[in-house]
């Protein structure tokens, strides 16, 4: 029996008076690749949200690497403070790509570094293992002959891969991209899902990935959950959850095929 790394059941997020998502049930296993598609406001990034333990649940509850989410008087609300502090350094993060003033004088040995900064705690000082596990990842990601250059002064697919190398100095289970490919160029979106996918298989993770172009995506996930206007529309395999007539539905403004 495969081992569920995340359990949704009849999860609902609200922003003030809007519901990002209604009754979303699914269950992601230890080691699956999953995308997460849908057009804009269908609650994708919100659903890595509520994954990452900071999401404020309306109803439902969420069980992520055996530590339980739920609905409470504070619309969230694990066992203890300590246990959730303790999976949120289990869960990598990869933004969507954020414009960098070039003038930052931060370098990329040292960005990738910041991926530390959970598992230091704020007044541990990163020793020799710390630094070479952050040249390991740099060395993964191929930007170990950048590692002193400036991060500002790297390109979109470069400063990518860094994110990547800094979640991943993180030491994560769970990995969570939201539209790691947004803004780049062609050539750099199949590099970095490249390596997003040889990550993935290498470091045994389990992988929630957000795509502003499913079909151009998600071939290299095992399953893609569709989300519609905050519902779960589909979950299955890529071809199965991406039909045509589901996306002529989800896309075109329905929530059903």
């Amino acid at each position: 029996m495969r081992e569920t790394a995340i359990g949704l059941r009849n999860v609902a997020v609200a922003y003030r008076d809007d519901v990002a998502l209604r009754g979303v049930t699914m269950d992601v296993y230890a080691g699956e690749f999953v995308g997460i598609a849908g057009p804009n406001g269908a609650g994708k990034t919100t659903l890595l949200t509520v994954v990452n333990g900071l999401g404020r649940l309306l109803r439902g509850e969420a069980v992520v690497l055996g530590e339980r989410l739920a609905a409470g008087r504070r619309g969230r609300e694990f066992r203890t403070d300590r246990r959730a502090t303790a999976l949120r350094r289990l869960i990598g993060y990869v933004p969507q790509n954020v414009p960098v003033d070039p003038r930052v004088p931060v370098r990329v040995r040292e960005a990738v570094m910041m991926g530390r900064a959970g598992r230091l705690g704020l007044f541990r000082r990163p020793g020799p293992a710390d630094w070479r596990l952050v040249d390991e990842y740099l060395e993964l990601v191929g930007l170990s002959h950048l590692a002193d250059r400036p991060f500002g002064h790297l390109s979109g697919g470069e400063q990518q891969r860094v994110a990547i190398a800094r979640a991943l100095a993180q030491e994560p289970r769970i990995l969570l991209l939201d539209e790691p490919t947004v803004s780049l160029d062609w050539r750099s979106q199949r590099q970095v899902l490249s390596l997003i996918r040889r990550v993935h298989l290498e470091r045994k993770l389990t992988t929630l990935m957000v795509s502003h172009d499913p079909r151009e995506t998600f071939d290299m996930c095992d399953r893609v959950a569709l989300l519609c206007r905050g519902r779960l529309a589909a979950f299955g395999p890529p071809r199965e959850a991406l039909s045509d007539a589901r996306l002529r539905a989800v896309f075109g403004g329905g929530c059903s095929a």
